[in-house]
């Protein structure tokens, strides 16, 4: 159930996205970026579970924009520190305004009750590290 779930609302959200002028993997970067401010490129690619080499061209676009900046790490030169701009931030908010408006209609249509002990069972799991939730899958135990 969850899985259908998740790509409806994926889909939901890729006319907020096209309507702000950014990917599905430029938003996941600003919201990365506004956990943390200041990131390695590689560091940020875990982060969001994407290829490090493929991430370049995202974040060359999102740069290239003025959403974020990048600079060496003073520690190790051959990396890049990544940060989001103003620019950025405002990008971010209003596509997750346009993002929540969407999810409140969803969830609007559960009883309050529901709503807030989905919400509560929701944030439980999304705070699990994700070893546990992989837990068992190589030897196969549940």
């Amino acid at each position: 159930m969850i899985v259908p779930l998740g790509r409806a609302l994926m889909a939901a959200e890729l006319p907020v996205l096209r309507a702000h002028g950014v990917s599905m993997w430029g938003y996941a970067v600003l919201l990365a970026l506004g956990e943390r401010p200041t990131r390695t490129q590689a560091a940020l690619a875990a982060a969001i579970g994407a290829d490090k080499t493929r991430i370049i061209a995202v974040l060359d676009e999102l740069q290239d924009r003025g959403l974020i900046g990048r600079s060496r790490d003073p520690a190790d030169r051959r990396a890049r520190l990544l940060s989001v701009t103003p620019r950025g931030v405002r990008l971010r908010e209003s596509v997750q305004r346009g993002i929540q408006q969407r999810e409140e209609r969803l969830l609007s249509r559960l009883p309050p009750g529901d709503r807030a002990a989905f919400l509560r069972a929701l944030q439980a799991l999304a705070a699990l590290p994700p070893a546990e939730i992989r837990q068992g899958e190589d030897s196969g135990t549940p």
